[in-house]
């Protein structure tokens, strides 16, 4: 069952960000966490529909230890959640936040290896190329002596919450791969 816990993980990367060297990155962060035990056979978190109000919105309370980006992921896929926004606060032991390069056409890490306050992460979700759930998260992050670290959220390692509200729109909105960027925009 582990053995197919990291290639999910693995295939989940590749998926997201492509074979090169960003993908292999976020392997090397995802995997020892996975290794750590961080992530249960039991879901750890918690979700309310707390609106059916022109569209739902659900609220998550994602636990300590969860990775929150495939937390959020899994939820929306699982609830066909193709159009949203998504707010949350809270933070994390760790996680990688992303400037991207467009020279390049991917992002290049930011590391950020301490506790950090999650200060704002704002973002949305839209159905990608593959039908499922695609999300765009900026996160800004807040560190001990209060500097702070900003970019695409591509992980976080949650301790001890992150409360996050998704607000679902009522139409559709598809993410598409542009080859000329080398990043999925949402097109309408």
């Amino acid at each position: 069952m582990r053995q197919l816990k990291f290639r999910v993980f693995e295939v989940a990367a590749w998926e997201l960000f492509g074979t090169g060297a960003l993908a292999e990155r976020l392997l090397d962060w995802i995997i020892p966490v996975v290794k750590a035990g961080a992530c249960h056979e039991r879901r750890l978190m918690k979700s309310k529909l707390v609106s059916e109000d022109g569209g739902r919105t659900f609220v998550l309370i994602l636990d300590q230890g969860e990775e929150a980006f495939a937390a959020v992921t899994a939820f929306a896929n699982e609830r066909t959640i193709t159009a949203a926004s998504v707010v949350a606060i809270g933070a994390f032991e760790g996680a990688k936040v992303g400037w991207f390069d467009l020279a390049a056409g991917q992002y290049s890490p930011i590391s950020v290896d301490e506790q950090c306050e999650v200060l704002s992460l704002l973002g949305d979700i839209a159905q990608g190329d593959d039908g499922k759930a695609s999300l765009h998260l900026h996160a800004v992050l807040g560190l001990r002596d209060g500097s702070v670290r900003g970019g695409h959220l591509l992980a976080g390692k949650v301790r001890p919450t992150l409360e996050v509200t998704i607000v679902e729109t009522a139409s559709k909105l598809r993410r598409r791969k542009r080859a000329d960027l080398g990043i999925a925009l949402i097109d309408i």
